[in-house]
């Protein structure tokens, strides 16, 4: 992002947006599409708007100025937040926030963003809606097995409760043979390859499709661990402070879920997974820091099918070493050194 020489500030709400630039030094409030259009007209080639991911506020913004040529870095709320404490700022509006933002973007330099494709982009919203379909599935179950436990089996409100479970479960399957049809649509040759590796069956193919954006914009399988939340945390200083390692569990939890579940798979059918429990296990450490283990391996191993394009292979290693072994005799017969 070195190019970009000037960084704006977008401090995004319901209602407004609040935009601060360092040229004009100064803030401004706008509103819906006019809004829009005024912040393209202020801005030049080389500036580079920089704005926090508010849910659902920030998209159509960012997708607006994408559109039209504008540089866009979309960044943590987090990040800000913690840079704004370092800066140890007491005042907090909405015009100081936009200032802050730009500040932010001038000195890490984020990455800059570019929209994932619609059908992704679908596929992330059913699946988060399923996610609240399965939670308000599972309030009502609980509802049901507390009247069922007080003698209540029949009447009005049980009849009520046992047709929205079933709601909710043909909605649930529902759009999860709509995210099946447009990942076969779109990603059908990922999809099977991801399934040939054991233990990752079509549930968690999806899943890792839609919510990796089909690992297009990850660039090896360490930021994809990080991403989604299995990587380790180590907390120590000195010699008083050494809390126990455990996962930042910032990413999907959805996707983290169903990894453990198919590690349990993966440690019988993955020979790659089973070596590598077995070993941790052996060491004394956990089963569950082990499964955690398989859960990376997994991924490890869906990123390197993702990016080659070729199934799992158990025996894909040996292979390329005999390969290159032979390529090598045929370089050495070649110059008659063989």
């Amino acid at each position: 992002m070195s190019e970009y020489t000037n960084f704006v500030g977008l401090d995004v709400s319901k209602d407004k947006l609040d935009y601060y630039d360092f040229i004009s030094d100064h803030s401004q409030h706008k509103k819906g599409n006019d809004g829009f259009r005024d912040i393209v007209k202020g801005l030049l080639d080389y500036f580079c708007v920089v704005m926090e991911a508010t849910g659902s506020y920030h998209h159509l913004i960012a997708s607006y100025l994408y559109d039209r040529g504008v540089a866009v870095s979309i960044v943590n709320p987090l990040s800000v937040k913690r840079f704004i404490q370092m800066k140890l700022r007491k005042i907090k509006t909405d015009k100081s926030d936009a200032k802050l933002i730009a500040e932010y973007g001038r000195e890490p330099k984020p990455k800059l963003w570019e929209p994932a494709p619609d059908y992704i982009m679908m596929c992330q919203m059913i699946q988060r809606t399923i996610s609240q379909y399965i939670k308000h599935q599972t309030s009502l179950k609980n509802k049901l097995h507390s009247l069922e436990s007080k003698g209540i089996t029949t009447g009005v409100l049980v009849r009520s409760l046992k047709q929205n479970i079933k709601n909710l479960v043909s909605g649930i399957k529902n759009l999860e043979e709509e995210i099946l049809r447009l990942i076969k649509g779109y990603e059908p040759e990922l999809l099977t390859n991801l399934q040939s590796i054991p233990g990752i069956g079509k549930k968690t193919a999806l899943l890792l499709i839609s919510g990796t954006n089909a690992f297009s914009t990850f660039e090896n399988h360490k930021q994809i661990i990080s991403y989604l939340g299995l990587s380790p945390m180590e907390y120590s200083s000195g010699t008083s402070v050494n809390k126990k390692s455990r996962m930042s569990k910032t990413g999907d939890v959805r996707i983290r879920n169903h990894l453990f579940m198919c590690s349990f798979t993966a440690c019988e059918r993955n020979p790659h997974c089973k070596a590598l429990y077995e070993r941790i296990v052996a060491k004394g450490k956990s089963k569950k820091l082990a499964l955690i283990a398989v859960c990376n391996k997994l991924l490890k191993q869906s990123f390197a099918i993702a990016k080659s394009g070729i199934p799992y292979d158990p025996h894909y290693k040996s292979k390329l070493k005999n390969t290159l072994i032979f390529s090598f005799e045929i370089v050495l017969n070649k110059h008659g050194i063989f």
